[in-house]
């Protein structure tokens, strides 16, 4: 049996607790911080103003290392907010926003009238940039000059 990729085995485990992020504003900052602090470690930070959609590879092979380093302590997921909950669940976010392989196994969404994937409506509400405090397509309407 052909086991499932990092960034599936994130996905599928961990958005269930993205529904958590609509009655635990504490779980939605620690995220916030968890989703920065991954970007940084993976190189997606960047200095644009609005951060664009990590590298696919670099994300998985972060999942990957993270997930071989718990199984090694032999953590298992508890109830609460420990730091491996918040950081799997920040990837889980990244996965989820920016539509990579694993967001819906065997799926991918649907494309806008503008090319661009649909949002997830499992994520309805939840589309803010954590860190910006603002809604992602605010930024898209901004005048810059």
């Amino acid at each position: 049996m052909p086991s499932l990729s990092p960034l599936t085995t994130v996905a599928t485990t961990f958005a269930p607790r993205l529904a958590e992020f609509a009655f635990e504003p504490g779980f939605v900052a620690a995220v916030d911080q968890h989703v920065a602090a991954v970007r940084e470690r993976i190189g997606a930070a960047g200095p644009d103003l609005v951060p664009g959609p990590p590298d696919e590879e670099a994300l998985s092979d972060y999942a990957l290392g993270f997930l071989d380093a718990l199984a090694e302590t032999g953590w298992d997921e508890p109830p609460g907010h420990d730091f491996a909950v918040c950081r799997l669940t920040a990837i889980c976010w990244l996965i989820r926003r920016y539509d990579l392989p694993g967001a819906r196994p065997g799926a991918r969404g649907p494309l806008d009238a503008h090319g661009a994937r649909e949002r997830d409506p499992d994520l309805s509400g939840l589309d803010r940039d954590p860190g910006l405090g603002r809604d992602l397509d605010e930024d898209r309407d901004l005048d810059l000059d």
